[in-house]
Parts: structure tokens; C-alpha cells; sequence
């Protein structure tokens, strides 16, 4: 099976369900739609084999399910990042079928106590944190980068889709058969992706990595890119401000069905049902409430109509109101996640794509974790009708912040790489793991443009901390005003050379032509790649030609870095005509 391209000519207006002609995401996004009702209908299942222990411990199974990704997000983002994406989804469908083998073993054999049932479903989790960066950052290798964002959509309206079928569908096999089918059948949902992975002719797309990169390293250059990303960082500042009122439902709504409605576990699933048949809903009047209000718009209303839900919740204990009432809960939610998504994927480079979108899991999926217990407390503790009131005030603060806290704008953001740099005209050839590297370049300003300068560079910054600087300073010189000087250290020259070729993009390219711009005409940038010598020499003259001392030096070396250069010993200059 390989990869069908999009058809060509096709208008920038592609419909909501256009990723659906490519041939790999159409069959993947139905092999995930079979996984996810097992999924819906296991977490049914786990549920109401604990709907008779107290309200900590039913919402324990969502903490069970998602605290693997609060804990292992990063690093199945960096394994996405480094390895082959196709060989970490297939990795993690084997593991969740061989847990799901055991639960259903235990189940039928009615040795399947609360707490191996809570260990379990963790590890469940933990095969579900391995796949989660993997899968979101595959998306661009299957559909068009313009059809993004409705990819991201068609991703919600699955997810909610099994919610519609897969709770109600478990709560009819909990009733009829037991819990021990659910996971049967949960088991056998995860063969559906396996195959057809096994089947994706996936074409080699190597991402270059820095030479000899530690796990904890790409963690930290992961961690390093979302940093200095403010769009980034708002999207992630929106979750934050949205999940934790919003678990509120999740958590509690089996307890509403039993104590509130006094439902049984086909009625449960019925309410989760409605909730994924409201999202399905949504996802044909999204594109037009997104024109009409905007991305900050929808998240405002969307957290607004969802808070609204909550206290209908809290307040109502008529079944057939709480079960209309949820279809507008559905609407709200894939409006709120669709659009976090979206903003997400459209700002990160394919470089550091699974590690930024692991940052966004670990929010989002963590504050469904930790919130979860918590309103399990509160319910216990008040009542089930404060703890809604709450999480429904909760959501209404995070709507009012929308104002102060907005989306940024995408215009202009293009994460595609730009290998604009030329290659540094050294005297020797450093060896990969060479390093700190001092990167000083000498900018000639006008004294009427001193004060854009500044700012623009401030935007150069950025750019340089997310793809591998490791400090950065701008300086004007004192007995000679017009010239500027930027120092920036990177760890290594591997990472200065990924730099060069594959972690900058068009975004980046952009605002350094800017600062350009506003150098004296006809004056270029001076670059100088200053490597440490507080071990010993660099470069040594030899006869008629150079040599170079090999050698390696450690983070630690950074302060004789700097004093080596500020000395100018051993350091060679060059000067290139940056773009």
C-alpha cells in the first residue's frame, strides 16, 4: 500500500473530507475508528466493574489511562523524532494487544481485581503514550500540507464517532455478555492499524538528527523549541485553560448516570454516545461557525456552551434533558480540540514535529489526569452538583481569558525547512561531536535604523534558541556604535550544521532578511565559528598546511568557550554573504 498524493488542481477550499481521497490516511482513519470504539467500549467496561466502589475510584480509570502520557509523552516524541515513525506505531499496536490479551484473560477467569484492572488499563496508557507523537506527526506524510487542518478535524470526528458507538456498544455487551467481551473485542481492534501499517509502503523520510543525539538531549531540544515558540506556547496556555474544567465531565458523567439519572450501564453508554453523536454533528457546521467567529471566537463559545452543559448537569435529573443537552456538549468539544489541534500542527517543523506535539499530549492528556482524581475528591467530598458548578465555573473563567489570552495569527508562519545558509568556510573539518561552538556575527547598522534592528533581531532570537542555541546576546559596540554583534553557543557542530540544513524554515528565513534590510548598504555580515580551547589548541600551523588537534569537549567547557574567543585565540574568522 503506498501513499496516494492528493489529486493536483484541486481549489484551496478542499471540503472537510477531502484527506479522506488519500488512500493510506482513508484506511488508517478507519482502522483507527474500529480501535477507538474498542477502546470506548474497554473504558466502559473498566468503569462499570468499579461503579460500585467510591467516586476516586471510578474516575481513577481515566487517571490510569492518561497518566502515561503525563509521563512518558517526551520521550515517545523523541523516539518519533529519531526512529521510523511506522516502526513506533506498529511497536505500540503490539504492546496494547498483548495488555488487552491479558485483561481479557483475567476477566473471564474472574481474577480481575480493582487493582490489577487500574495496572493494566496504566499500561494500556503507556502503549497509547508511545503511539500518540507518532501518529499526529505522521499526518503530514499522508495528506497535503494545506489539508492540515481538516485532517486534524477528521481526527476528532473519529475519536468522537467511537464515542458515539463505542460506549453504547460496550454498555450493551456489558449487559448482555460481560465485561470479559469488551475487552475481547477491544483486543482484536488493535489488529485493524497493525495491518495496514504493515502494508504502508512508507517512502524513506530521514530526519537528520544531531550526531550521537542523547534521549535526554532531544528531550531538551524539544522542550527548548516550545519554549521559544510564543505561538506554540499559547496553544498550549489555551489547553491548559480549557481541559482541566472540561475533564469535569468525563469524570463524573458515570457517576450522574447512576446516582443522578439512575441509569444502568447501557443508559451510561447511551449519554457518552449522545456526546460523540453531538461532535460528529459538529464537525459539518465547524467550518462555518470557524468563519464566522474566528479560531478565537470558536474556543470562547465552545468553552462557553461546554461550561452551560455542566451546570445542566449539575441541576437537571431528567434523563431525556441531560441526554439532549449532551449533543451540544459534543458540538462544543471537538470545536475547542479540532481548533487547538490545528494551531498546533500548523506551526511546528517536521524536525522537532513529534516532540512538540508529545508537549501538547502531555497538557493535554496530563491535565485530564490529574483534574480526573480531583473531581472524583471534590464529588465525594460535596456532592456531585458542587463539583459540576465548579468545573462549569472553571471553563467560564478560561472563556473570559480568551480576550487576553488569544490564538496568535498563522499569517506567515511556514514551518518548511530553508537551507539558506551557505557552509562555513572552515580551515579544518571539525568532527561532529566538536563542540561548544561560538557563533559571533557582526551586523553594520545605520543609526536611523538602531531601534528596528533590535527588535527584529529580538525575532532572530527566538529562532536561534529553537534550533539549537544554547545562549544567545545581541551588543552594540561602544567606540563604534553602528556595529553589532551577535554570540550564540551550540552545544555542537553537528547540531550547528542541523542548524544549517534542516531545523531553520521559511518562518525563519523571514525574519532574518528583515534584519537585513536594515544593514548599511553594501555591507554584508561577518561570521566567525570560535570552537573551545580551554583544553588546548583548535587548529596548530604544521609545515605548510593546517592541522586539526581532534578532540571532544562537554557541555561544562562553555566558560572557557567564551573567554577562548573573547582572547581570540585559536579561532578562525569568516566572512559570508548571508542570505
Amino acid at each position: 500500500m503506498s501513499t496516494a498524493p492528493s489529486p493536483k488542481g484541486r481549489p484551496e477550499g478542499d471540503s472537510a473530507w477531502a484527506p479522506l481521497a488519500a488512500r493510506v490516511f482513508r484506511a488508517l482513519w478507519i482502522a483507527q475508528l474500529v480501535s477507538n470504539i474498542g477502546s470506548w467500549m474497554q473504558t466502559v467496561g473498566a468503569q462499570w466493574l468499579l461503579i460500585g466502589h467510591n467516586a476516586t475510584l471510578v474516575t481513577l480509570v481515566q487517571t490510569a489511562s492518561s497518566l502515561p502520557v503525563l509521563l512518558l509523552a517526551l520521550p515517545s516524541g523523541v523516539l518519533a523524532d529519531r526512529f521510523n515513525r511506522r516502526t513506533v506505531l506498529l511497536a505500540a499496536q503490539f504492546t496494547m494487544l498483548a495488555v488487552s490479551t491479558v485483561l481479557t484473560v483475567l476477566a473471564f477467569a474472574d481474577a480481575l481485581t480493582p487493582g490489577l484492572l487500574l495496572g493494566l488499563t496504566f499500561l494500556l496508557g503507556c502503549g497509547t503514550a508511545l503511539m500518540g507523537p507518532a501518529w499526529q506527526a505522521v499526518q503530514p506524510e499522508l495528506v497535503e500540507r494545506r489539508q492540515l487542518g481538516q485532517a486534524a478535524a477528521l481526527g476528532a470526528v473519529n475519536m468522537n464517532l467511537a464515542r458515539a458507538v463505542g460506549p453504547a456498544l460496550g454498555g450493551a455487551v456489558v449487559a448482555a455478555a460481560g465485561a470479559g467481551w469488551v475487552f475481547a473485542l477491544n483486543a482484536a481492534s488493535y489488529l485493524g492499524i497493525a495491518a495496514v501499517l504493515l502494508l504502508w509502503k512508507r517512502p524513506a523520510m530521514e530526519v537528520p538528527s544531531a550526531h550521537g543525539e542523547k534521549l535526554l538531549a532531544a528531550v531538551h531540544a524539544g522542550r527548548r523549541y516550545v519554549w521559544n515558540a510564543p505561538g506554540v506556547r499559547r496553544v498550549l496556555l489555551r489547553t491548559v485553560l480549557f481541559i482541566p474544567g472540561g475533564a469535569a465531565l468525563w469524570s463524573l458523567l458515570p457517576l450522574v448516570a447512576i446516582r443522578s439519572l439512575g441509569l444502568g450501564s447501557g443508559g451510561y453508554g447511551l449519554l457518552l454516545g449522545v456526546v460523540g453523536i453531538g461532535a460528529v454533528s459538529g464537525a459539518f457546521v465547524l467550518p462555518a461557525i470557524r468563519r464566522a467567529c474566528g479560531a478565537n471566537g470558536t474556543l470562547a463559545a465552545g468553552t462557553v456552551v461546554f461550561a452551560g452543559v455542566l451546570v445542566v448537569l449539575a441541576t437537571v435529573h431528567i434523563p431525556w434533558l441531560v441526554t439532549v443537552a449532551l449533543v451540544p456538549a459534543g458540538v462544543a468539544w471537538i470545536g475547542v480540540l479540532s481548533t487547538l489541534n490545528t494551531a498546533i500542527q500548523t506551526r511546528l517543523p517536521g524536525w522537532v514535529r513529534a516532540r512538540g506535539l508529545a508537549v501538547y499530549l502531555l497538557v493535554f492528556q496530563g491535565g485530564q489526569a490529574l483534574a480526573a482524581p480531583l473531581w472524583g475528591v471534590l464529588a465525594d467530598a460535596l456532592g456531585l452538583t458542587p463539583a459540576l458548578l465548579a468545573g462549569s465555573c472553571l471553563l467560564l473563567a478560561g472563556a473570559a481569558s480568551v480576550r487576553r489570552w488569544p490564538l496568535h495569527g498563522t499569517d506567515g508562519v511556514d514551518p518548511t525547512p530553508s537551507d539558506h545558509w551557505p557552509v562555513p568556510p572552515l580551515v579544518f573539518e571539525p568532527g561532529p561531536a566538536d563542540g561548544p561552538v561560538l557563533v559571533s556575527i557582526t551586523y553594520r547598522v545605520a543609526a536611523s535604523n538602531w531601534a528596528a534592528f533590535t527588535d527584529c533581531m529580538g525575532h532572530v532570537a527566538r529562532s536561534r534558541r529553537r534550533t539549537g542555541a544554547l545562549t544567545w546576546g545581541l551588543y552594540q559596540d561602544g567606540s563604534d556604535p553602528a556595529r553589532f554583534i551577535e554570540n550564540y553557543l551550540v552545544a555542537s557542530w553537528s547540531e550547528h550544521l542541523a542548524q544549517h540544513h534542516s531545523r531553520l524554515t521559511a518562518h525563519d528565513r523571514r525574519f532574518e532578511e528583515g534584519a537585513r534590510r536594515l544593514l548599511v548598504e553594501r555591507t554584508a555580515p561577518e561570521v566567525t565559528h570560535a570552537f573551545d580551547a580551554a583544553a588546548g589548541v583548535v587548529v596548530a600551523e604544521a609545515n605548510d598546511g593546517v592541522t586539526a588537534a581532534g578532540r571532544q569537549s562537554s557541555l561544562g567547557d562553555r566558560a572557557g568557550t567564551s573567554a577562548a574567543v573573547s582572547d581570540g585565540a585559536n579561532a578562525r574568522n569568516s566572512v559570508v554573504d548571508m542570505p
